[in-house]
Protein backbone atom coordinates (compact mmCIF):
# COMPACT_ATOMS: atom_id res chain seq x y z
CA UNK A 1 0.00 0.00 0.00
CA UNK A 2 2.75 2.80 1.18
CA UNK A 3 4.71 2.04 -2.00
CA UNK A 4 2.28 2.66 -4.25
CA UNK A 5 -0.39 4.67 -2.66
CA UNK A 6 1.05 6.80 -0.04
CA UNK A 7 -0.62 9.99 0.17
CA UNK A 8 2.05 12.23 0.96
CA UNK A 9 4.46 10.50 -1.88
CA UNK A 10 7.03 12.56 -3.83
CA UNK A 11 7.87 11.24 -7.41
CA UNK A 12 11.19 12.14 -8.79
CA UNK A 13 10.67 14.37 -11.86
CA UNK A 14 7.09 14.64 -11.26
CA UNK A 15 5.94 15.60 -8.21
CA UNK A 16 7.79 17.90 -5.94
CA UNK A 17 10.85 16.20 -6.14
CA UNK A 18 13.46 17.15 -8.34
CA UNK A 19 14.47 14.98 -11.33
CA UNK A 20 18.26 13.34 -11.97
CA UNK A 21 19.03 16.26 -13.97
CA UNK A 22 19.07 18.77 -11.35
CA UNK A 23 22.32 19.64 -9.72
CA UNK A 24 21.83 17.81 -6.29
CA UNK A 25 18.82 15.63 -5.29
CA UNK A 26 17.80 13.89 -2.27
CA UNK A 27 15.94 10.64 -1.71
CA UNK A 28 15.15 8.10 0.79
CA UNK A 29 17.42 5.23 1.29
CA UNK A 30 15.04 2.81 0.52
CA UNK A 31 14.36 4.18 -2.52
CA UNK A 32 17.84 2.69 -3.35
CA UNK A 33 18.03 -0.71 -4.70
CA UNK A 34 21.53 -2.76 -5.45
CA UNK A 35 22.29 -3.48 -8.59
CA UNK A 36 24.32 -6.90 -8.99
CA UNK A 37 27.70 -5.64 -10.67
CA UNK A 38 26.80 -8.78 -13.40
CA UNK A 39 24.03 -6.09 -14.77
CA UNK A 40 25.57 -3.68 -17.14
CA UNK A 41 24.24 -0.26 -16.63
CA UNK A 42 22.34 0.21 -20.21
CA UNK A 43 20.12 -3.48 -19.11
CA UNK A 44 20.08 -1.79 -15.65
CA UNK A 45 17.63 0.82 -16.77
CA UNK A 46 15.10 -1.77 -17.65
CA UNK A 47 14.07 -2.28 -14.31
CA UNK A 48 11.45 0.52 -14.01
CA UNK A 49 9.57 -0.73 -16.90
CA UNK A 50 10.04 -3.97 -16.35
CA UNK A 51 8.99 -3.89 -12.31
CA UNK A 52 5.59 -2.79 -13.85
CA UNK A 53 4.99 -5.47 -15.61
CA UNK A 54 6.07 -7.45 -12.61
CA UNK A 55 3.11 -5.76 -10.63
CA UNK A 56 0.80 -7.82 -12.65
CA UNK A 57 1.62 -10.60 -11.12
CA UNK A 58 2.54 -9.62 -8.03
CA UNK A 59 -1.33 -8.17 -7.66
CA UNK A 60 -2.05 -11.68 -8.20
CA UNK A 61 -4.19 -10.66 -11.83
CA UNK A 62 -2.95 -13.57 -13.84
CA UNK A 63 -3.18 -17.40 -12.69
CA UNK A 64 -1.37 -19.64 -15.09
CA UNK A 65 -2.85 -23.08 -13.09
CA UNK A 66 -3.50 -26.16 -14.98
CA UNK A 67 -5.30 -29.38 -14.06
CA UNK A 68 -3.27 -31.34 -11.34
CA UNK A 69 -2.35 -29.06 -9.00
CA UNK A 70 -3.40 -30.25 -5.78
CA UNK A 71 -6.22 -32.32 -7.77
CA UNK A 72 -9.01 -29.30 -7.98
CA UNK A 73 -8.06 -27.57 -11.34
CA UNK A 74 -9.70 -28.70 -14.29
CA UNK A 75 -8.75 -26.18 -16.75
CA UNK A 76 -5.64 -24.75 -18.38
CA UNK A 77 -5.41 -21.24 -16.56
CA UNK A 78 -6.49 -17.96 -17.83
CA UNK A 79 -6.61 -17.20 -21.21
CA UNK A 80 -4.39 -13.67 -21.67
CA UNK A 81 -4.28 -10.96 -24.42
CA UNK A 82 -1.84 -7.99 -24.05
CA UNK A 83 -2.58 -5.17 -26.04
CA UNK A 84 0.34 -3.02 -27.01
CA UNK A 85 3.84 -3.69 -28.50
CA UNK A 86 5.15 -0.62 -26.71
CA UNK A 87 8.08 -1.08 -24.53
CA UNK A 88 5.52 -1.56 -21.69
CA UNK A 89 3.60 -4.23 -23.54
CA UNK A 90 6.86 -5.81 -24.49
CA UNK A 91 7.87 -6.18 -21.32
CA UNK A 92 4.89 -7.15 -19.80
CA UNK A 93 5.13 -10.14 -22.68
CA UNK A 94 8.43 -10.58 -21.05
CA UNK A 95 7.72 -11.41 -17.68
CA UNK A 96 3.75 -13.21 -18.56
CA UNK A 97 5.51 -15.32 -21.05
CA UNK A 98 7.99 -15.79 -18.63
CA UNK A 99 5.12 -17.14 -16.14
CA UNK A 100 3.26 -19.40 -18.53
CA UNK A 101 7.01 -21.16 -19.57
CA UNK A 102 7.37 -21.93 -15.83
CA UNK A 103 3.60 -23.46 -15.39
CA UNK A 104 4.12 -25.53 -18.92
CA UNK A 105 7.48 -26.83 -17.42
CA UNK A 106 5.78 -27.61 -13.84
CA UNK A 107 3.03 -29.39 -16.07
CA UNK A 108 5.37 -31.46 -18.31
CA UNK A 109 7.50 -32.22 -14.63
CA UNK A 110 4.05 -34.03 -13.82
CA UNK A 111 4.32 -36.14 -16.87
CA UNK A 112 2.28 -34.28 -18.98
CA UNK A 113 -1.15 -35.11 -16.40
CA UNK A 114 -3.98 -32.42 -17.18
CA UNK A 115 -4.54 -29.37 -18.91
CA UNK A 116 -1.72 -27.76 -20.22
CA UNK A 117 -1.75 -23.43 -19.48
CA UNK A 118 -2.49 -20.95 -22.23
CA UNK A 119 -0.08 -19.17 -23.83
CA UNK A 120 -0.42 -15.64 -23.82
CA UNK A 121 -1.31 -13.56 -26.90
CA UNK A 122 0.53 -10.26 -27.51
CA UNK A 123 -1.17 -7.99 -29.96
CA UNK A 124 0.33 -5.51 -31.40
CA UNK A 125 0.68 -2.97 -34.62
CA UNK A 126 4.23 -3.58 -36.03
CA UNK A 127 5.78 -7.03 -36.50
CA UNK A 128 9.74 -5.75 -36.38
CA UNK A 129 8.33 -4.86 -32.85
CA UNK A 130 6.51 -8.22 -31.99
CA UNK A 131 9.50 -10.09 -33.76
CA UNK A 132 11.24 -8.46 -30.62
CA UNK A 133 9.18 -10.68 -27.90
CA UNK A 134 9.54 -14.26 -30.46
CA UNK A 135 11.03 -16.12 -27.70
CA UNK A 136 9.46 -14.50 -24.33
CA UNK A 137 6.77 -17.38 -24.58
CA UNK A 138 4.21 -15.34 -25.80
CA UNK A 139 2.32 -15.73 -29.27
CA UNK A 140 2.27 -13.04 -31.17
CA UNK A 141 -0.49 -11.36 -33.23
CA UNK A 142 -0.91 -8.37 -35.31
CA UNK A 143 -3.90 -6.53 -33.74
CA UNK A 144 -6.33 -6.43 -37.41
CA UNK A 145 -6.44 -9.90 -36.97
CA UNK A 146 -9.05 -9.17 -34.05
CA UNK A 147 -11.67 -6.97 -36.55
CA UNK A 148 -13.86 -9.01 -38.94
CA UNK A 149 -12.28 -6.45 -41.53
CA UNK A 150 -8.69 -6.64 -40.94
CA UNK A 151 -8.35 -4.17 -44.02
CA UNK A 152 -10.00 -0.96 -42.47
CA UNK A 153 -9.94 -2.60 -38.73
CA UNK A 154 -13.67 -1.53 -38.54
CA UNK A 155 -15.15 -1.60 -34.73
CA UNK A 156 -16.77 -4.88 -35.26
CA UNK A 157 -14.24 -7.93 -33.56
CA UNK A 158 -13.95 -10.84 -35.38
CA UNK A 159 -16.44 -13.73 -33.20
CA UNK A 160 -13.01 -15.46 -32.57
CA UNK A 161 -11.91 -12.77 -30.37
CA UNK A 162 -14.85 -11.26 -29.05
CA UNK A 163 -15.44 -12.12 -25.46
CA UNK A 164 -12.47 -15.33 -25.82
CA UNK A 165 -10.17 -14.24 -22.83
CA UNK A 166 -10.36 -14.30 -19.45
CA UNK A 167 -7.61 -11.46 -18.84
CA UNK A 168 -7.34 -8.14 -21.26
CA UNK A 169 -4.49 -5.57 -20.22
CA UNK A 170 -4.57 -2.53 -22.05
CA UNK A 171 -0.71 -1.35 -22.49
CA UNK A 172 -1.31 0.44 -25.68
CA UNK A 173 -1.04 3.85 -24.44
CA UNK A 174 -4.24 5.12 -26.60
CA UNK A 175 -7.39 5.51 -25.32
CA UNK A 176 -9.18 3.74 -27.76
CA UNK A 177 -7.24 0.79 -26.75
CA UNK A 178 -9.68 0.41 -23.79
CA UNK A 179 -12.77 -0.07 -26.02
CA UNK A 180 -11.04 -3.02 -27.56
CA UNK A 181 -9.96 -4.15 -24.46
CA UNK A 182 -13.70 -4.54 -23.12
CA UNK A 183 -14.67 -6.33 -26.24
CA UNK A 184 -12.32 -9.32 -26.12
CA UNK A 185 -12.61 -10.04 -22.16
CA UNK A 186 -15.10 -12.43 -21.12
CA UNK A 187 -18.48 -11.92 -19.09
CA UNK A 188 -16.95 -11.70 -15.48
CA UNK A 189 -13.17 -11.64 -16.91
CA UNK A 190 -10.45 -9.36 -15.55
CA UNK A 191 -9.49 -6.04 -17.71
CA UNK A 192 -5.95 -5.08 -16.30
CA UNK A 193 -5.31 -1.04 -17.49
CA UNK A 194 -1.38 -0.35 -17.83
CA UNK A 195 -2.21 2.78 -20.18
CA UNK A 196 -2.34 6.01 -18.45
CA UNK A 197 -4.05 8.02 -20.75
CA UNK A 198 -5.13 11.92 -19.58
CA UNK A 199 -7.26 12.00 -23.42
CA UNK A 200 -10.51 10.93 -22.96
CA UNK A 201 -12.24 8.79 -25.36
CA UNK A 202 -15.06 10.68 -27.78
CA UNK A 203 -18.15 8.51 -26.68
CA UNK A 204 -16.70 6.63 -24.43
CA UNK A 205 -19.26 3.66 -23.93
CA UNK A 206 -19.38 2.17 -20.51
CA UNK A 207 -21.93 -0.28 -21.00
CA UNK A 208 -20.27 -3.40 -21.73
CA UNK A 209 -18.02 -2.97 -18.08
CA UNK A 210 -21.53 -2.68 -16.35
CA UNK A 211 -23.31 -5.83 -18.82
CA UNK A 212 -20.67 -8.24 -18.70
CA UNK A 213 -19.90 -7.52 -15.25
CA UNK A 214 -15.77 -6.72 -15.40
CA UNK A 215 -13.45 -6.68 -13.21
CA UNK A 216 -11.58 -3.52 -14.10
CA UNK A 217 -8.15 -3.09 -12.28
CA UNK A 218 -5.16 -0.51 -12.30
CA UNK A 219 -1.74 -1.77 -12.27
CA UNK A 220 0.84 0.34 -12.08
CA UNK A 221 4.65 0.62 -10.26
CA UNK A 222 5.93 -2.80 -9.25
CA UNK A 223 8.63 -4.16 -7.48
CA UNK A 224 12.31 -3.09 -8.54
CA UNK A 225 13.99 -5.86 -6.42
CA UNK A 226 12.13 -8.47 -8.37
CA UNK A 227 12.83 -6.94 -11.42
CA UNK A 228 17.10 -6.79 -11.09
CA UNK A 229 16.70 -10.10 -9.99
CA UNK A 230 14.98 -11.10 -13.26
CA UNK A 231 17.78 -8.80 -14.78
CA UNK A 232 20.65 -10.54 -13.12
CA UNK A 233 20.12 -13.57 -15.17
CA UNK A 234 21.21 -11.93 -18.00
CA UNK A 235 24.82 -13.28 -17.65
CA UNK A 236 23.24 -16.84 -16.67
CA UNK A 237 23.02 -19.84 -18.59
CA UNK A 238 19.90 -21.07 -16.92
CA UNK A 239 17.93 -19.81 -13.85
CA UNK A 240 16.39 -22.12 -11.15
CA UNK A 241 13.06 -21.12 -9.77
CA UNK A 242 10.66 -23.54 -7.46
CA UNK A 243 12.61 -26.27 -8.47
CA UNK A 244 12.22 -25.11 -12.40
CA UNK A 245 14.75 -24.33 -14.74
CA UNK A 246 14.15 -21.63 -17.18
CA UNK A 247 15.64 -22.49 -20.32
CA UNK A 248 16.65 -18.93 -21.15
CA UNK A 249 17.64 -16.34 -19.26
CA UNK A 250 15.97 -12.41 -19.10
CA UNK A 251 17.96 -10.50 -22.10
CA UNK A 252 16.71 -7.22 -22.82
CA UNK A 253 19.55 -5.90 -24.97
CA UNK A 254 17.29 -6.18 -27.68
CA UNK A 255 14.96 -3.66 -27.01
CA UNK A 256 17.83 -1.13 -27.42
CA UNK A 257 17.81 0.86 -30.36
CA UNK A 258 20.68 2.79 -30.39
CA UNK A 259 22.83 4.40 -27.62
CA UNK A 260 24.31 7.77 -27.90
CA UNK A 261 26.77 10.01 -26.16
CA UNK A 262 25.45 13.04 -24.33
CA UNK A 263 27.25 15.63 -26.77
CA UNK A 264 25.00 13.83 -29.49
CA UNK A 265 21.57 14.76 -27.29
CA UNK A 266 20.10 16.15 -30.30
CA UNK A 267 20.51 12.89 -32.57
CA UNK A 268 19.35 10.79 -29.76
CA UNK A 269 16.10 12.95 -30.06
CA UNK A 270 16.09 12.40 -33.78
CA UNK A 271 16.06 8.71 -33.15
CA UNK A 272 13.81 8.70 -30.54
CA UNK A 273 11.31 10.25 -32.65
CA UNK A 274 11.20 7.34 -35.58
CA UNK A 275 8.71 5.56 -35.33
CA UNK A 276 10.65 2.32 -35.71
CA UNK A 277 12.64 3.08 -32.76
CA UNK A 278 11.92 0.92 -29.38
CA UNK A 279 14.46 2.25 -26.70
CA UNK A 280 17.37 4.90 -27.04
CA UNK A 281 19.72 5.27 -24.44
CA UNK A 282 21.95 8.50 -23.56
CA UNK A 283 25.52 7.59 -21.83
CA UNK A 284 25.92 10.33 -19.12
CA UNK A 285 30.05 9.69 -18.93
CA UNK A 286 32.63 6.66 -20.05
Amino acid sequence: MSRNHCPNRTVIGILNQNGTFAEYMTLPLSNLHVVHESIPDEIAVFAEPLAAACRVVEQGLVQFRYSGDGGEECRGGDRVAILGDGKLGLCIAEILGREYLLAQQKQQQNDGGGIAPHAPILFGKHEHKLDLASDSGVQRRLVKECYTDETTQEEEVSPHHANQYDVVIDSTGNPNGLTLAMTLCRPMGRLVLKSTCAAGVKGFNSAPIVIDELNVVGSRCGPIDRALELLEGNSTEGVAENGVVISAPLRMEKYITESFPLSRVRDALECAAKKSTMKVQLVMAD
